[in-house]
């Protein structure tokens, strides 16, 4: 009895010091109210700028980097699953790391209107999903997702275009 107490009590002050840490990510980053933390350790860091627009969500245990002078840009209604990380710097790979310095590609990350990113899904620095795109789980997004595109795999590479009256 004692130990399920005790669980509990430590479960509710770990739900508290979440709810803590995703109210500073709002005060911190640009996040529109309704967007949602969906779940726990969520992380959001840097001192670039991270914008997220409304009616969209992120799941647990995503990390998301803003590097000094870039920016990541959630849309409105995006759908962004757990495990989730999108970076704005990164190491690049083609160099000899024992021999400095150490170079690394930059840039923005944009994510439009309307995405769906699914679970495990790494987003490089520099790209732009499109709106009402599909990123497949476990997918590696290396390039540019247009919209209405469906991606998937590693390096992601177009699986087919939506097929939606209208849209081509």
């Amino acid at each position: 009895m004692f130990n399920s107490i005790l669980y509990r009590f430590f479960k509710r002050g770990l739900a508290v010091f979440q709810e803590q840490e995703y109210i500073s990510f709002r005060k911190r980053y640009s996040i529109d109210p309704s967007f949602r933390f969906n779940g726990k350790d969520i992380q959001m860091y840097g001192d670039g700028d991270i914008i997220a627009g409304r009616d969209s969500y992120i799941g647990e245990y995503s990390t998301w980097q803003a590097a000094k002078g870039y920016k990541i840009i959630i849309g409105n209604g995006c759908r962004i699953s757990h495990n989730v990380r999108c970076y704005t710097q990164s190491v690049i790979a083609d160099q000899d790391f024992a021999k400095g310095p150490i170079n690394h590609k930059s840039g923005n990350v944009v994510i439009e209107d309307f995405v769906w990113i699914g679970a495990n899904v790494f987003i490089n620095p520099g790209v732009t999903i499109g709106t009402n795109a599909v990123v497949g789980a476990n997918a590696v997004v290396t390039k540019d997702v247009e919209a209405f595109s469906i991606v998937g795999g590693v390096p992601a590479r177009l699986i087919r275009k939506k097929n939606i009256p209208g849209v081509s």
